[in-house]
């Protein structure tokens, strides 16, 4: 198994063999229901601080305090190694799994878990996207609010100093701005117009998502747009938003679309403005 986005069928053949994990608030999960055999981490468990929430419906982000748990100050809005650990461990995730995750707003908080799981070391290639949120899979499958039997295991966590993966700092990005690389804002309009990291283009990750199958556009369709933006596989390619949630999901799409080089800037708009750096604004 390689895909990064999977389909519902994909993971309907392969129930027994992933960890399925629905990233929605605890009452969905068990009020509306969830499909069968999901475990639930909601969203706020893995940001960190308690009130690291972020607004769905309209975009906004709003940074919560550091993880309190022997990782504060850990970048950006990473929950901590000791705290995502335990999540994974209570969950029953281990190390080796196929993780596929869903939440129900067309996979932007779903893949902000698979992005942490990497950070933290867990293999990309047993990282998966449901193409498509509950709704979707609502509409012409199964679900349950049945409780899922979890057997805990010992999740391990690496330093994400030290995985190698993706993450760059602000000194990356800063040198992209200057170099050949393409800077990637993928917040709204207005935000980018009120300021962004000078060099930048704007792709609002939703542009990418199709509102009726609540999955990604065609592939042709997505590839159109990042083209249109500069956006191609022999460009470096660094992604910020506010908080590194939505370009959880930019990220997950360039990498089920082939790209390999795609830097994740983990503190985004967020720590850049606290160090003073320069913003331009406008379009």
């Amino acid at each position: 198994m390689s895909e990064v986005l999977v389909s519902a069928a994909w993971v309907a053949e392969r129930r027994d063999d992933i960890a399925l994990v629905d990233v929605r608030d605890a009452w969905e999960f068990d009020g509306i229901g969830h499909v069968p055999g999901a475990v639930n981490i909601p969203f706020d468990s893995f940001r960190a601080g308690e009130h690291a929430a972020e607004d769905a419906g309209d975009g906004t982000e709003t940074a919560g305090d550091a993880s309190a748990d022997g990782d504060r100050g850990e970048t950006g809005m990473l929950p901590g190694r000791e705290r995502f650990a335990r999540i994974m461990s209570e969950a029953g995730i281990g190390r080796d799994d196929h993780i596929v995750a869903y939440d129900d707003t067309h996979g932007v908080f779903a893949a902000r878990l698979l992005v942490t799981a990497e950070l933290y070391g867990h293999d990309p290639a047993k990282l998966h996207l449901l193409d498509g949120d509950f709704s979707a899979w609502q509409l012409e499958r199964e679900t349950t609010s049945d409780a899922t039997e979890v057997e805990p295991t010992t999740y391990e966590v690496d330093d994400p100093a030290t995985v190698g993966g993706p993450l760059v700092d602000q000194e990356a990005v800063a040198a992209a701005v200057d170099g050949d690389a393409v800077l990637v804002d993928t917040r709204e309009d207005w935000e980018f117009e009120e300021g962004h990291i000078p060099g930048a283009v704007r792709l609002d990750w939703q542009e990418l998502v199709d509102e009726e199958t609540r999955g990604l556009k065609p592939r042709e369709d997505v590839e159109a747009i990042l083209d249109d933006r500069g956006i191609t596989r022999d460009r470096r390619i660094v992604l910020y938003c506010n908080t590194a949630r939505r370009i959880s999901h930019t990220y997950t799409v360039l990498r089920h679309l082939g790209f390999a080089d795609v830097a994740f800037y983990e503190g985004s708009l967020t720590e850049w403005e606290a160090d003073g750096r320069p913003l331009e604004t406008g379009s």
